[in-house]
């Protein structure tokens, strides 16, 4: 790393994602400066990778993984975490490339886990006094919300937002988490990380975003995303019920 130590490293899975990196990596670097980009691209074949790679050629914050074919998104974020703790980054944050996530929120996020030693996960909720969604149907905010108190009453955490994808996470928990042991392909990967936190007795805090929908690309979200996180929120409820801990490295 050169210059000045930074704050963060944003991890953004892509597949797909021409239409909206580059404005994404520009808004990142541009609302938290002292930030680093990482970008895991699952070989995307409209040329999101290339694009990253011209940006990465003129700016030595942002950086490229490129992977042989769509793997998932709970393995991009692994694959970049385990890249941000080999080279020291303190705060690792999840974000997605579409927009949806707001970058005004990224240096309220980094800080909360900055701030106070005892956060180890701050998640951008829409679900806590002050969050909201912008342009969902009536059904999605259903869904959503929904889920999110299942998923609550299931696995008794408090997090109000626990589905979440953006997300900044204190390194050296993260550090402490068996990551090969992560095999959730799907969003579920978002419970799964949050519950692995819990487990090691983290604090985590929810900081309110206003979330809105993409506004190019096609949405990942299917029939089979939603059904492997019902299936692996009930899993884990009955695990934490009968005593069973999830992993942690060793």
């Amino acid at each position: 790393m050169t210059g000045a130590a930074p704050t963060a490293l944003v991890v953004v899975p892509t597949y797909d994602e021409a239409e909206n990196i580059q404005s994404a990596v520009r808004a990142i670097l541009e609302a938290v400066p002292t930030t680093h980009v990482l970008v895991v691209d699952d070989g995307s074949p409209d040329g999101t990778a290339d694009l990253v790679r011209a940006m990465a050629g003129d700016d030595d914050r942002v950086h490229l993984i490129e992977r042989s074919g769509k793997l998932g998104l709970g393995t991009a974020y692994v694959a970049g975490f385990r890249w941000g703790l080999e080279r020291g980054y303190p705060v690792l944050v999840e974000m997605d490339a579409d927009g949806s996530h707001p970058a005004d929120r990224l240096a309220a996020l980094i800080g909360a886990v900055q701030d106070d030693e005892t956060v180890a996960l701050a998640i951008g909720s829409r679900w806590v006094p002050g969050g909201s969604v912008v342009d969902w149907p009536l059904r999605r905010e259903v869904l959503s919300r929904g889920a999110n108190t299942y998923a609550r009453i299931a696995l008794g955490v408090g997090v109000r937002d626990v589905t979440a994808g953006f997300r900044a996470y204190r390194a050296d928990t993260v550090a402490r988490m068996d990551l090969a042991s992560v095999d959730s392909k799907g969003y579920c990967f978002q419970v799964d990380m949050t519950l692995r936190v819990d487990d090691l007795g983290g604090r985590i805090v929810e900081v309110p975003i206003r979330f809105r929908d993409r506004v190019h690309g096609v949405s990942k979200m299917s029939g089979s995303v939603v059904g492997e996180a019902m299936l692996r929120v009930t899993q884990w409820g009955l695990q934490r019920r009968f005593g069973r801990r999830r992993h942690t490295a060793r």
